[in-house]
């Protein structure tokens, strides 16, 4: 396919490199006011453009990666230039239907939220879309899911969506932080406890993917009577780890619906 990403912000950066690294047979393009900072994209066989509406004609996908903020104006600078389409915003906030009333009906629109691990190929993309979508969302899922996986969930959920999978790339990367710092309080170096840590939360990730169980299920293979393991948990719950977290996750929600 050809698929057209407006915005070359972190986001829109992750995804093109996603894209042409983990698929294959798509072309990819990027645009962006100041390409000199997506420069380097080139390298990569992403072709990058200052104007929006680039070769827009001959692309299967348009992926809007823009801030919501300047939704409005984009859309309305290539809706003239469009012709059945398949639009996929991952712009936060901003509703399937407030897209399709300014591009009109003529066009299937996707919602998705990924995380900037889709430069890995390890992005948890949400995705919601209309019944009448159901045949271009196909599409669209099977995309994503060669990036990570791909949920399909309500529209009413995207905002959850996004501080779950989106910003808690951030949390999960703060308990990497403060697990590499108690590491080299306990005597490794910072390059080696930052590896241990990293990889021992890659670990518990991939298990939980991969046995698809709850994660009690496998903190008891590790927990054992009077061991390590269980007087370290529960010293964490007394201080509120469990806690701290879903409050964290609950105030960027109500941040984001402001």
């Amino acid at each position: 396919m050809k698929i057209h990403i407006i915005g070359g912000g972190n986001l829109g950066v992750a995804i093109a490199l996603g894209i042409v690294k983990y698929t294959t047979n798509n072309h990819v393009t990027v645009t962006k006011r100041n390409i000199e900072t997506i420069s380097y994209l080139q390298e990569e066989g992403v072709e990058i453009s200052n104007n929006n509406a680039h070769n827009i004609q001959q692309a299967d996908i348009i992926v809007l990666a823009v801030k919501p903020h300047q939704i409005e104006t984009v859309l309305k600078e290539i809706s003239d230039k469009i012709q059945n389409k398949t639009i996929i915003s991952a712009v936060s906030g901003t509703s399937i239907n407030t897209i399709q009333n300014i591009v009109g009906n003529s066009h299937a629109v996707i919602r998705i939220m990924p995380n900037i691990a889709i430069q890995f190929g390890e992005s948890a993309t949400c995705i919601s879309f209309e019944e009448k979508d159901k045949t271009e969302a196909q599409k669209v899922i099977s995309l994503f899911q060669q990036l990570g996986t791909a949920p399909v969930i309500e529209e009413k959920l995207m905002d959850a969506a996004t501080v779950l999978g989106a910003c808690g790339t951030a949390y999960a990367l703060r308990y990497i932080r403060a697990s590499m710092q108690a590491g080299i309080e306990i005597g490794f170096d910072a390059q080696t406890a930052l590896a241990i840590a990293a990889q021992t939360a890659k670990g518990a990730a991939k298990m939980l993917l991969e046995e698809k169980v709850h994660p009690e299920q496998l903190i008891d293979r590790v927990t054992t009577p009077q061991g390590c393991t269980i007087v370290g948990l529960n010293e964490m719950e007394h201080q509120g780890f469990s806690s701290s977290l879903i409050k964290g996750i609950k105030t960027s929600l109500q941040k984001i619906k402001e």
